[in-house]
């Protein structure tokens, strides 16, 4: 009972610094989705040790996972999605082959198996949908040409996981069964191709029982949940991903007249699910395994992040886009993706990755969702300075980080100010306290010596004026005295 207490003390201890780091973050235009991780990495089993079993938050993950899969799909705009639809899948399509490509030959270089080599491009072809929207959202690109390519390449590489998930579990122990991949491989994409074109053309209609839950908040919430989690059962029932069915409920809901009172309702319980999914991410990371291979994370990372913008600027440069949209877009989806974490899981579990290559994946993903941000503000000051005709790499870096240098000697210079300023503050406010007791042992002795006069004066007065003077002078003033 008292470790069941401690187990549920460290959560919430952690729970409340993930929304503290989260806030920080936010506060500096960064995903919040970073302090999250950053808590997991600090407050985990190989960090500060508070919390050691992970089995509870891997389960809520699992079910933040199907509910983020849900959200996306009904944050999705299919009349929007159709317009992109091409570039988007052959964008999508791409960016896996390639992936695929470079993956089979590091296999022949470090020794890795098909399954291990299959579930890490799998892994390194997807992108993050929330930190790449996010970042949309912090340039003003959310909601132009630029945001609707981008947004509908992360929509089709999300739709793609679903596959991904099928082909990773038929790896597991004792072969696979490639027909059976294959059916339900079809099954799923045909399934879902279908029911985005009947949903395009019937555009918005009436769910069962909208007259009952429409405008009740709670009863909308538990009713959307509801038919998130049944057709996701339904789903795993008939041999399919959970996730796959979360996000098929998701797109009908999309296309009905209930789609954005039903987001805002379940947005509270979202937003609590994927703060443990991304707590779960940085609790799984072994932090001594990422101090003792640091250099070769740092490379995966560095590496994969520079390769899939050059791809991805160069995919979206072939599908026709200009290079205003594909250079942001490229940019922003240079990081690893969410799912991937569930990818890099799924192989593990099924044997097709073994311990080390799951601790360097999980550290590669969550480093690079780290860092993401700070590489798109990088690479894009890099093309600006590019444009103006530098080519010094030393006059490029510090034009590149001008402000944050400026920043840095401002701040230093005020640090080294700092010092003088205190000694004479302190200098100053002890002349003060001296020059105030001084004025008070003056006004004290000016009273004594006003007070003394003031007697001396009555003094004088009754000298002055005898009692037989004032009495006449009384008579004087009032005749009948």
């Amino acid at each position: 009972m008292a470790e069941h207490a401690t187990d549920l003390t460290g959560i919430a201890v952690i729970m409340t610094l993930a929304v503290l780091l989260g806030l920080l973050f936010m506060h500096l235009r960064q995903p919040a989705i970073v302090g999250y991780i950053l808590t997991g990495i600090v407050l985990g089993p190989t960090g500060f040790g508070l919390v050691t079993s992970t089995e509870s938050i891997t389960v809520l993950a699992e079910l933040g996972v199907i509910m983020l899969l849900f959200l996306i799909g009904m944050e999705i705009s299919l009349r929007a999605f159709v317009l992109v639809l091409r570039p988007a899948l052959i964008t999508a399509l791409a960016q896996i082959a390639i992936a695929v490509a470079v993956t089979f030959g590091f296999r022949f270089l470090l020794g890795w198996t098909v399954a291990e080599a299959t579930v890490l491009a799998f892994i390194v072809a997807l992108s993050s949908t929330a930190v790449a929207m996010k970042m949309l959202e912090e340039i003003g690109e959310l909601r132009t040409h630029t945001g609707r390519i981008t947004v509908g390449v992360l929509v089709a590489q999300d739709i793609a996981v679903v596959p991904m998930m099928l082909m990773v579990g038929s790896f597991a122990s004792g072969g696979a069964d490639w027909g059976m991949v294959l059916v339900k491989l079809v099954v799923a994409v045909g399934g879902l191709a279908v029911l985005i074109r009947l949903l395009v053309r019937r555009g918005k209609f009436n769910m069962p029982f909208t007259d009952v839950v429409r405008g009740r908040v709670d009863i909308l919430a538990l009713a959307a949940i509801a038919f998130c989690f049944g057709v996701a059962a339904l789903s795993g029932v008939f041999g399919l991903s959970p996730a796959y069915g979360a996000f098929v409920a998701g797109l009908v809901i999309a296309s009905s007249t209930l789609r954005v009172e039903a987001i805002r309702a379940t947005e509270p319980v979202q937003s609590v699910l994927m703060v443990v999914f991304f707590l779960s991410i940085g609790l799984l990371i072994d932090l001594d395994y990422l101090i003792a291979n640091f250099g070769s994370v740092l490379a995966f990372v560095l590496g994969v992040t520079a390769i899939k913008t050059v791809v991805n600027v160069a995919i979206l440069r072939l599908v026709g886009q200009p290079w205003e949209r594909a250079f942001p877009g490229g940019l922003i989806m240079a990081q690893i993706g969410e799912f991937s974490f569930v990818l890099a899981a799924a192989g593990w579990q099924v044997g097709a990755l073994d311990y080390d290559g799951y601790r360097l994946a999980i550290a590669v993903i969550a480093i690079s969702l780290l860092i993401s941000p700070l590489w798109m503000v990088t690479v894009r000051r890099f093309h600006d300075i590019a444009v103006n005709g530098i080519t010094d790499l030393r006059a490029a870096l510090a034009e590149v980080y001008a402000e944050e240098i400026g920043g840095i000697g401002r701040r230093v210079q005020v640090m080294r100010v700092l010092p003088y300023l205190a000694r004479r503050r302190s200098r100053a406010l002890r002349r003060g306290w001296r020059r105030s007791r001084v004025e008070r042992a003056l006004r004290h002795k000016m009273r004594h010596a006003a007070e003394d006069t003031g007697a001396l004066a009555l003094i004088a007065t009754a000298d002055a004026y005898p009692p037989e003077d004032e009495e006449r002078d009384v008579k004087r003033r009032d005749p009948g005295a």
